[in-house]
C-alpha cells in the first residue's frame, strides 16, 4: 500500500474532524469512541492515530471546527433567531449549535483544558457576533442556549415547545 499524499492526509484530517464534531454533538464526547469516528469517516483506526495523538486532541479541534462552521452559517444567514429556537434545530444536535451541543461534556472536563479553552473562545466569538458595537451579548447567548438545552431535555412533551417560544419572545422583547 502506498503512502498518502499531503493533500489526501489533509482531506482525511478534515473529514475526521467534521465527523467527530457531528458525532460528539449527537451522542456526547464520552459516547463516541475513536473507532466510531474512524468508521464514520471511512478511515481505519490506525489512520486516526496518524492524524491525532489522542482523542482529547480531536475533541479540541472538533469544538473549534463546530464553532467555525456556525460562524460561516451566521455570515450566510444573519436571521439566527428565526432558525435557532425551533423544533428542527432542537431535533438536529449533530449539525446544531456547538454551544449547546458541547456544554455538558465540556463542563465535565471531557477533552481537557485545551477543549475547555476552545469552547470558551467559541462562545466569546458567538456572543460578539450577536452583540452590537463590539460588545458581546452574553445574555442572548445564555437565553438561546439554555432554552435549546432545556427544550432538548424535554423533547416529546408540551413543555419543550413552550420553552422555545418563551425564549424567542423574551429575546425579541429584550
Amino acid at each position: 500500500m502506498g503512502r498518502v499524499s499531503q493533500a489526501q492526509a489533509r482531506e482525511n484530517r478534515e473529514r475526521i474532524v467534521a465527523t467527530a464534531a457531528r458525532l460528539f454533538r449527537e451522542r456526547g464526547i464520552a459516547g463516541v469512541s475513536v473507532a466510531d469516528v474512524s468508521a464514520a469517516a471511512g478511515l481505519t483506526h490506525g489512520g486516526f492515530y496518524k492524524q491525532f495523538e489522542s482523542k482529547e486532541a480531536l475533541v479540541t479541534e472538533a469544538i473549534a471546527y463546530a464553532f467555525a462552521e456556525q460562524a460561516s452559517r451566521l455570515e450566510a444567514d444573519p436571521a439566527l433567531l428565526d432558525g435557532y429556537l425551533t423544533v428542527d434545530h432542537r431535533d438536529a444536535p449533530g449539525v446544531g449549535c456547538p454551544t449547546a451541543g458541547f456544554a455538558g461534556d465540556v463542563a465535565r472536563a471531557a477533552g481537557g483544558e485545551a477543549a475547555r479553552q476552545s469552547y470558551a473562545d467559541g462562545i466569546a466569538a458567538y456572543a460578539r457576533r450577536l452583540g452590537t458595537d463590539g460588545e458581546p451579548d452574553l445574555a442572548a447567548v445564555s437565553t438561546m442556549v439554555g432554552a435549546l438545552i432545556l427544550s432538548r431535555a424535554t423533547a416529546g412533551t408540551e413543555l419543550s415547545e413552550q420553552i422555545l417560544a418563551a425564549a424567542k419572545t423574551a429575546l425579541r422583547e429584550g
